[in-house]
């Protein structure tokens, strides 16, 4: 059986934001699987989905040090600058990180481990809210 549900998430600051919670109370609206997989699909190109500590809030904060230092703003390099200085950074962050995940399920819980979330990397300075396609496969 697939199902299918999008889930808009609210506008976030930039940075890495936990959003297990919002994809789990989505999982929960569908019809229930006994064994499954959830594909998450984000639909933009300026943010990202990653799994990582879901704990500790500094690995978040690390994080958005790190990718900001390792894909830096205002290069001269950049053709791409008419949506604003952090806008290919932006890209080139989301495309490293990836727009998509795939968890399995076991009755209607998402599999992850006890340290895992889900992230929202965010990296527009003001990004906007972010829609999330969410596919259930499972019996």
């Amino acid at each position: 059986m697939w199902q299918q549900v999008e889930l808009q998430l609210p506008r976030f600051s930039r940075g890495f934001h936990l959003i297990t919670q919002q994809v789990e109370e989505a999982l929960f609206s569908l019809s229930k699987v006994k064994v499954g997989l959830l594909h998450i699909q984000l639909l933009h190109t300026s943010a990202s989905l990653t799994i990582n500590e879901n704990a500790d809030p500094s690995v978040r904060r690390d994080m958005e040090k790190h990718f900001s230092h390792m894909v830096p703003e205002d290069q001269p390099y950049y053709e791409h600058v008419y949506e604003g200085s952090d806008d290919m950074p932006a890209h080139i962050k989301a495309s490293m990180l990836g727009s998509s995940l795939t968890i399995p399920v076991t009755n209607q819980q998402l599999r992850l481990g006890t340290w895992q979330g889900i992230y929202l990397g965010e990296h527009r300075d003001h990004g906007g809210p972010r829609r999330i396609l969410l596919t259930l496969q499972g019996e």
